[in-house]
Formats: C-alpha cells, sequence, structure tokens
C-alpha cells in the first residue's frame, strides 16, 4: 500500500473508498442498452464531470460489482471497453486508473457532490436572435380548439397516400427513391404540378420552373435569403404573417408597411412610397391575406406588376390556401399574369392537404429556382421522395382534386353555418366579414374582452383558442382572432361557440 501511495497521489485512495458509487452510477436493467454499456458511459460521466480526475483509482471489478449488484464479468467487460476507448489505464498489479494524460476538464468535486444536469455549464458565446419568442402551439393534442385556419385531417384521404406510398416502395424502381435524389424534389410531382397548376390557376411553367419545398415557410426563408441583405427593404402589410415578418427581419432587412383594406394591400400608397424609397420585394398574400382573409382586387393586382416592372423589385406571392374558395371562381395568381417574371409563387400542399406531411413548393425562373436548390442543400439535402412520388400519384390519378372539390363543399357549409351563429350568438361582441374563401373568420372582438385573459380560461374550461399576440405587430395591435371553422364539424361548431359564449 505504502508503494501504491508514493506512485499514485493520497488522494486517488478515495476513488476506491469514499466516492458513493452507489448513487452515483444507476443502472437500468429493463433498458435495451447492455449493463456494461451503461457502466462504462456512467464513468465517462464521471471522468469528463470532474468527479474522477486524471489518474484516480477507479475500484476493483468485484468490490465495484458487490456494491451495484451485479455480475464481476460486468464491471471487467465495462472496464475493457473503457481501456479501448482511452478513458482508462490499466497499471500492472495496481489496478485501473483514469487515464493520467487526460485533460483536467473540471475541478474535483467533493466526496458527497452529486452532479447537477440541470445546472446550466458555462457555454461558448453567441447571440440569441430568437431571445423570448412564444414556442408554436401544439395541436396533435386532444382536445376541442378553434384553431386560426387548418383543414380537418379527418377528410384527409389518408389511407390513399399511404396506399401509394407502399405500392411505390414495394416495386423494384420504388428502392430507387430510398437513395439520395434530387434536392428540387420529385421529378414526377413537379410535372404533376405543372398540369395541376396550369388547369387550376393558369400558370405556363415547366419542371425546372419547381422547386418542391417542406411547406411554404421553407420557400420565403429560401427567397428572402437570396433576395435580401441587411439593410434591404422590404414592403409588406401593417397587418401580416409573422413569420414571414420574422424571416425578413433576420435576414438583416427592414420592414415598409404598407396599408391593407378590403381590397388587399394598398398600391397607391406603395407606389408613393416607391417614388421615395427603394425596395427589393413586396410581400403579400393576395388570397385570403393573413390575418384579415381579403382577397386583392384585379386592378390592384394588375397596378402591382406594373410598379414591379417600373421599379424592378421581386414580388414574393405567398398563396398558401388559393384552393379553398367559395363565393366565386377564385381570382388567378399574379405569377399568371406576370410577364415580366418579377414574380416568386409559394404555394402549399400541406395546407390544403394536412399540416403535418410538409411538402410545399416555389415557383421562379429557372435560375432562381437553380440557386433556391443550392441553398436548401446547405441545411436539407433534400425532402421525403416516397411521400413526394406518392403525392405525384395522387394528383395524376385525380384523387387530389376530388379530395379539393369534397372538401371545399364541406368547409363551405362549416363557414356558412359558423358564421351564422357568430352573427346571432356574438353580434355585440364580435364583427367580422364573411370570408369569400380560406379557412377561418377574422374576428375584431369588443375592446372589453381581454383576449389573453379569454385565452387562459377557455383553456381551463377544455377550449384552446388563440389569445391574438401572433397578429400583432409595432403597428398592428387588433383586438382580434381568426376563427378557424375549417377543422371542426357542424357538432364541434356548436359545441366550441356555446362555450366561448358562456367565458366571455
Amino acid at each position: 500500500m505504502a508503494k501504491y501511495l508514493h506512485d499514485r497521489d493520497y488522494h486517488t485512495i478515495n476513488a476506491i473508498l469514499m466516492l458513493p458509487y452507489k448513487t452515483l452510477i444507476q443502472l437500468n436493467r429493463g433498458s435495451n442498452v447492455s449493463l456494461y454499456v451503461q457502466l462504462c458511459n456512467a464513468f465517462i460521466g464521471l471522468v469528463t464531470n470532474g468527479t474522477l480526475q486524471p489518474g484516480d483509482a477507479l475500484p476493483g471489478s468485484r468490490v465495484l460489482a458487490d456494491l451495484l449488484g451485479i455480475n464481476r464479468n460486468t464491471v471487467k467487460l465495462a472496464y475493457e471497453e473503457l481501456i479501448i476507448q482511452g478513458w482508462v489505464e490499466s497499471i500492472e498489479r495496481k489496478g485501473i486508473f483514469v487515464l493520467s494524460k487526460l485533460p483536467v476538464m473540471y475541478r474535483r468535486r467533493t466526496n458527497s457532490a452529486v452532479p447537477d444536469s440541470n445546472k446550466q455549464a458555462t457555454s461558448f458565446l453567441w447571440d440569441n436572435p430568437f431571445e423570448g419568442q412564444q414556442e408554436s402551439d401544439d395541436f396533435q393534442k386532444s382536445i376541442l380548439t378553434i384553431d386560426d385556419g387548418f383543414p380537418d385531417v379527418r377528410l384527409t384521404p389518408v389511407d390513399l397516400l399511404m396506399r401509394e406510398y407502399r405500392s411505390i416502395s414495394k416495386k423494384i424502381y420504388g428502392k430507387n427513391f430510398l437513395k439520395y435524389g434530387f434536392s428540387k424534389g420529385s421529378e414526377n410531382l413537379r410535372k404533376a404540378l405543372c398540369r395541376y397548376l396550369s388547369d387550376t390557376r393558369g400558370l405556363t411553367i415547366q419542371s425546372e420552373n419547381i422547386l418542391i419545398t417542406k411547406g411554404s415557410q421553407m420557400g420565403i426563408y429560401l427567397a428572402t435569403q437570396l433576395l435580401l441583405k441587411a439593410n434591404d427593404r422590404i414592403a409588406v402589410g401593417v397587418s401580416n404573417y409573422r413569420s414571414a415578418d420574422e424571416i425578413f427581419r433576420y435576414s438583416g432587412a427592414n420592414l415598409v408597411r404598407i396599408p391593407v383594406d378590403n381590397f388587399g394591400m394598398n398600391v397607391d400608397i406603395l407606389e408613393e412610397m416607391l417614388k421615395r424609397e427603394t425596395v427589393k420585394a413586396v410581400y403579400i398574400i393576395p388570397h385570403h391575406h393573413f390575418p384579415t382573409t381579403v382577397t386583392m382586387s384585379s386592378d390592384r393586382r394588375l397596378k402591382l406588376l406594373k410598379l414591379a416592372s417600373e421599379y424592378r423589385f421581386a414580388i414574393i406571392e405567398d398563396d398558401y390556401d388559393f384552393d379553398f374558395h367559395y363565393s366565386n371562381k377564385p381570382y388567378i395568381p399574379l405569377a399568371s399574369i406576370d410577364h415580366n417574371h418579377n414574380v416568386i409563387y409559394i404555394g402549399s400542399i400541406t395546407k390544403t392537404f394536412a399540416p403535418a406531411l410538409r411538402i410545399g413548393f416555389l415557383i421562379a425562373e429557372p435560375k432562381f429556382v437553380d440557386a433556391c436548390s443550392s441553398l436548401r442543400q446547405l441545411i436539407d439535402k433534400q425532402g421525403d421522395s416516397l411521400l413526394e412520388e406518392a403525392f405525384s400519384s395522387l394528383y395524376n390519378n385525380g384523387e387530389m382534386e376530388r379530395h379539393f372539390r369534397k372538401s371545399i363543399k364541406i368547409y363551405q357549409q362549416r363557414r356558412n353555418l359558423f358564421c351564422d351563429i357568430l352573427n346571432t350568438n356574438f353580434k355585440d361582441i364580435i364583427s367580422f366579414d364573411v370570408p369569400e374563401g380560406g379557412l377561418a373568420v377574422w374576428s375584431l372582438f369588443d375592446k372589453s374582452i381581454n383576449l389573453q385573459k379569454l385565452s387562459q380560461l377557455a383553456l381551463r374550461k377544455g377550449l384552446r383558442i388563440g389569445n391574438g399576440a401572433f397578429y400583432e405587430n409595432e403597428v398592428f395591435a387588433p383586438n382580434g382572432l381568426r376563427l378557424g371553422f375549417a377543422s371542426l364539424n357542424e357538432q364541434e361548431i356548436s359545441r366550441s361557440l356555446e362555450m366561448l359564449k358562456k367565458i366571455i
């Protein structure tokens, strides 16, 4: 022992005699991970958090096995693995020691100290641009919800989608879709979208004009990163889609707010601004503007295109729910009548099908699409090839159009019922216009109603509803909510609005 103490500093004896290994090492016998691997990882943790220092002795295999109530061979296997990985060394006739040449990461912990896994250690320096930003809501929990305009996933033909998915995956050529593919997305889906968008929206495009994205959000982000630099200006609505605003700000751009009325963005005011200031882009939602649901008039669409050509700015057209229009045939997109190639057209399949199946598209000139594709590869090599192929089959066999026709009929009925109840039971509390399309009603509440408190109280009563904060910005603070009707059936609409009236 004297020679041992001479060779190894006296404190190393603590590793055998004084550390509470029974407390420090917790093994889960029900885990799929082998006990010796768990033990090995536990010792690595003790070394990296400073409980064990370089040169410290580990307890003998028999002693540790008795302490932990495990087989001695399990301890031996763990020690052998630690030696192989370079964490410890075996010294003949002395024992197992933490490798002496390991750097000291932290000062030694006291013999009674158990590492606090919740304590935030000193970390690298970084600036958090998202400090204080509210995390998005989880709508996957089963609770009666008035959302801000989502499709009813119960209407989604998931069985048909999965049938196509399984069918493709079983074919010999289908195995190729499990390999790395084209970052622009499935060629078959892009061709199917060319046909569908030509038939329904008058877009004259080829597959090289399309990039398949993980939803419209990715399309907005990619276009923004290529268009905008720090201190560039982008014109947006006074009321606007908050997530788009945050993408623009993240690029360093300055937002120029343009009023939005019942006919969409006021292009006359935009024109006056353009005489004084330069903008790189204009972001618009011409169909069912977010959050107010208004549709941009044809004359303003034409004038905006004229201004884009004259002042040479890009138009980011976010057409996230074009397919759902009830009162008349929907206006064709600006991209369909843009002959100067100033429009970047962004759409979503998931917004009209099921939000969790993240597929959308960006349409622009081939060179811009190529650049977006290259940028996309920096963060996301490609989409889900099999899922994209399955969607292409649904477009080609007409199932997507059948789904849209069925959904539109049902959603129109739900809109009518929802607005009838609002008009009857909330006429002194909520003001609104019946939307021509979309999946929600823009509802302005009486100023006496605190939407934050309303949301909190409703949740306690079993009804989830927004608090309005998502629609606010530096110049727009309505006491309003988008009340989604599409994801609720008739009984749920009546029940949820009855609960809301009682809570108010």
